[in-house]
């Protein structure tokens, strides 16, 4: 074992790139979740847009015809979820866990024939002389398209929920949607919207990893990062740039494990592949301790006569 093989550069290059279909779901919830919506298929609609941008990518030759496709197949399912809640109202929670099974048998049906199939692959962004500057051209300036597009939702979003009307309307609704009515504001409107948001946000992120992380399409291939997105939105207490910490934070744990599989630790590779997730869980747990930050209409239904 030797722990000098493993290059810093190239490990906080893979963090980045790991940690970026968590935040495109991450941010997508977030939004939801300010509205006062608790949507629990986040991993359902990540698996949907992972096969949606799979197949349009491969069909089209064009890797943003995917991502493209993906976010649309991930709003598109995302309303199946906003029907159940918002117009039959049902419970949230079972009706998000119902929208992941449907979306993980969705996807292992369509995948049936891209598997074995390369898609086709997303050049970095162009940064002339900037990416040859030692340490920050490799680390930072050597990405694709869609890393950067994650960081600026990022930041986007945080601009709209903290300066903007929008923003406000959006807060204002999670917090009383009663008292959003009474003001005059369509609460099952702004809520289906914001749910086909994240919808659309998780959909980027599970076309992500098939396309550009694990350039391939394999039945299940988004291991479970929904469950940590939704985790991660807990720990950020709902506010975004905070997100980026929790983000980079599995993100690094995710690559660790992989360079510490490729120096060859004696450690089961089972234990190493479990351990991003089983420490991310435990850190978001003890850092999610201010619950009061949680919206105040958060997995409650809205009625309109009341």
């Amino acid at each position: 074992m030797d722990l000098s093989a493993i290059n810093p550069v190239l490990f906080i290059a893979g963090f980045l790139v790991a940690a970026t279909p968590l935040i495109f779901a991450a941010i997508g919830e977030l939004v939801v979740e300010r509205t006062g919506v608790l949507n629990l298929g986040v991993e359902g609609m990540m698996i949907a847009g992972a096969i949606c941008g799979f197949a349009v990518a491969v069909e089209t030759g064009s890797p943003l015809a995917g991502f493209a496709a993906a976010a649309i197949g991930g709003a598109v399912i995302s309303l199946l979820f906003a029907f159940l809640t918002q117009v039959m109202l049902a419970n949230q929670v079972a009706s998000g866990l119902a929208l992941t099974l449907f979306g993980l048998g969705l996807s292992a049906l369509l995948g049936q024939s891209y598997v074995g199939i390369k898609p086709p692959r997303l050049g970095d962004v162009d940064f002339g002389p900037l990416a040859d500057i030692p340490v920050i051209g490799p680390v930072l300036l050597s990405h694709d398209l869609m890393l950067y597009a994650a960081l600026a939702l990022v930041i986007a979003v945080w601009v709209v929920l903290r300066f903007t009307r929008l923003g406000l309307i959006l807060r204002a609704v999670g917090e009383n949607h009663d008292a959003a009515h009474a003001l005059g504001y369509k609460v099952v409107r702004i809520r289906t919207a914001a749910i086909m948001f994240g919808g659309a946000c998780a959909g980027l992120g599970g076309a992500y990893i098939s396309l550009i992380r694990v350039p391939q399409w394999t039945e299940g291939m988004t291991a479970g990062v929904g469950w940590i997105a939704l985790a991660l939105v807990v720990f950020a207490s709902w506010k975004p740039l905070r997100l980026l910490i929790g983000a980079y934070l599995f993100g690094g744990l995710v690559q660790l494990q992989l360079n510490l599989q490729a120096v060859g630790v004696a450690i089961p590779v089972e234990y190493l592949a479990m351990s991003p997730y089983v420490i991310t869980i435990v850190v978001l747990v003890i850092l999610s301790a201010d619950r009061t930050a949680a919206p105040g209409s958060l997995g409650r239904n809205f009625h309109a006569s009341s």
